[in-house]
């Protein structure tokens, strides 16, 4: 039987715990309804939680070999197609890279498009864009649409009429700020990071009001207190106190003004605990040598109260960043029992190999384990500094210039980059979408000026010692800190996973597989081969009494920034265009939606 009234997604909170919460929000404990809806699919993880996880199971283990494609719909445009649909009743919400496109769709007939909105962007904003010109997604919140557009214009659509409510300018794409995140929708907010960690961005997340627009709050990555809005007495790292200033006082002179930390990645919810979780991105520029210290509060876990924006905890996983490993991944809360307690847990799989599980309420840090084999550049995490045992010889820290440090696992684009896991509570494991990619580095020398590139270092990139493949798909035990099982590919695994009731999890590869695999066993269920790779993120819903599964295709993003953007040196897009270069033996361009349905 489906299991898709109204059901409460256990793996998020307790009952009681969100209506207790929705009872004291205004605007948006539509949402916290909403998410407990398995019919629909309303936010760009499924729920605040980032579980996606589905109570779906019509389509399941024993039937998943029958799906067939239900409908297809081009969105006319090239480049990533990151994130994925929203489906909210009989409408269903996609979007595009830049120029950043949405469709509402009618679920009724097809997808015919009820409306579309193609915002006018000044093309110079493609050249700042790191990664290829992605987009991860728009939210849904008290009737709007919000958009976040490359020049980091975020908009608010009507969602029935696609008209245009209100915009505000979040951020200067001439000083390099651009933005690919999806925004998030919390009470009577929307939230948005900012991308531009390679043009010496500072990062930020800012809260704007959804009725109109108008500046809430904003929390830097980096800088005084009033600025990062932590409180030196009662914002901790691991059970400390952070102290006064301490996002300036681990920089060099006023390094912090151009130091990173970007937000571009995904955002999460506690209604119990009102507070919001997110990772900042590398320090500017990637050449260590140029910026002594910690480089606080670069690639960080942020616990922050989405009222005032005041940070409960933080905590920096990388501490003096020597190999670009973003810290923006998505932070998954689940309750479970961790170490034979029951905790209210977040999971978060970060770029430097390492799988964390904390208490999402204090910020102890509870797991710290590698996710991948390959992983060599620190030994372990030391659990009382919370700090990676770097490893002296694939450190790339020299006072030397361009000394090239080889043989560092993994590459700058991570164990796992953006690509979102999912989290089932039937088999309690977590299924991580991996990439299996060491690298080459070589520092440089390198300048600030506004708008230009900030990096100072060159890559080279190339499977794991040993290895024929550069990604791996793997379920993991988030209380073990271990790999329970992993189906290497060929390729990366660039798209997010989808997890379900039936006990199946569908994931995307960048040759443009959909696959679905057994939750408990990894054994491959069925596959069906889009028109270009996917870097989308898997999504299901029920309309008129039938599970539909659905994604984007469209080569691109980091992996495919060779294809995407026409580059041919193997160092070029930042070191992957080498180690991807036979992609195009197996698939091309395109940006397609196609969902996926049971015979009748």
């Amino acid at each position: 039987m489906v299991k898709a009234k109204r059901k409460v997604l256990a793996i998020c909170f307790t009952a009681s715990a969100m209506l207790s919460a929705a009872g004291a929000v205004s605007a948006n404990s539509e949402l916290l309804k909403m998410q407990m809806n398995a019919n629909d699919w309303v936010m760009p993880n499924g729920n605040y939680a980032s579980t996606r996880y589905s109570e779906l199971d019509q389509i399941n283990s024993k039937n998943v070999n029958d799906l067939k494609v239900a409908w297809t719909f081009s969105t006319g445009v090239l480049r990533g197609h990151e994130g994925g649909p929203l489906v909210i009743g009989d409408t269903m919400y996609i979007h595009s890279p830049f120029p950043n496109k949405v469709f509402a769709l009618d679920l009724n007939d097809d997808g015919r498009i009820i409306w579309k909105y193609e915002p006018r962007q000044d093309t110079s904003v493609i050249p700042v864009m790191c990664c290829d010109t992605v987009n991860r997604g728009v939210a849904y919140g008290d009737g709007k649409i919000l958009l976040s557009q490359a020049d980091t214009t975020l908009v608010a659509l009507d969602a029935k009429t696609g008209k245009k409510i209100w915009s505000v300018k979040n951020g200067d794409p001439s000083k390099g700020e651009t933005s690919t995140a999806a925004p998030m929708v919390v009470k009577d907010k929307v939230f948005v990071g900012i991308s531009g960690g390679e043009f010496g961005v500072r990062g930020s997340i800012t809260a704007y009001n959804l009725n109109d627009g108008k500046l809430a709050w904003r929390a830097y990555s980096m800088g005084p207190d009033s600025d990062t809005l932590l409180d030196p007495k009662k914002t901790t790292h691991l059970g400390k106190p952070v102290g006064k200033d301490s996002g300036i006082n681990t920089w060099k002179g006023d390094q912090w003004k151009i130091g990173g930390g970007a937000t571009w990645g995904w955002y999460s919810y506690d209604p119990d605990l009102n507070l919001m979780y997110y990772g900042s991105g590398n320090p500017s520029t990637w050449n260590p040598v140029q910026r002594p210290g910690d480089n606080r509060w670069s690639m960080t876990i942020f616990a922050r109260d989405v009222d005032t924006g005041i940070a409960k905890w933080v905590y920096q996983m990388t501490p003096h960043d020597e190999w670009d490993y973003d810290g923006i991944n998505e932070m998954i809360l689940v309750d479970k029992e961790i170490k034979g307690k029951m905790r209210k847990a977040l999971v978060h799989f970060d770029r430097n190999g390492f799988g964390y599980t904390m208490d999402r309420a204090t910020g102890e840090l509870l797991v710290a384990e590698k996710y991948d084999p390959a992983v060599n550049w620190a030994t372990h995490v030391d659990m009382k500094t919370g700090r990676p045992q770097v490893v002296d010889k694939y450190s790339t820290q020299h006072n030397g210039e361009d000394f090239n440090t080889t043989g560092i696992c993994p590459a700058a684009l991570g164990s796992k980059d953006q690509q979102p896991a999912s989290y089932s509570p039937r088999t309690k494991l977590f299924y991580v979408p991996t990439n299996h990619v060491c690298m080459d580095y070589e520092p440089f020398q390198v300048s600030y000026t506004a708008g230009q590139p900030y990096v100072g270092a060159t890559l080279s990139m190339y499977p794991a010692p040993g290895s024929d493949h550069l990604g791996n798909f793997i379920a993991w035990d988030a209380d073990k800190g271990k790999i329970v099982w992993s189906n290497p590919e060929p390729f990366s695994v660039w798209s997010g996973a989808l997890s379900t009731a039936g006990d199946v999890v569908f994931y995307g590869t960048l040759e443009g597989y959909l696959k679905a695999v057994d939750a408990k066993s990894g054994k491959e269920l069925y596959k069906f081969k889009t028109p270009s790779g996917i870097i989308g993120n898997v999504n299901t819903y029920m309309h008129n009494g039938k599970q539909y599964i659905a994604v984007l295709s469209g080569l691109g993003g980091w992996a495919g920034i060779g294809m995407a953007a026409g580059l041919t040196d193997p160092s070029a897009g930042l070191g992957a265009v080498g180690a991807y270069a036979s992609l195009s033996n197996y698939t091309q361009l395109g940006g397609t939606l196609t969902v996926f349905e049971l015979p009748n």
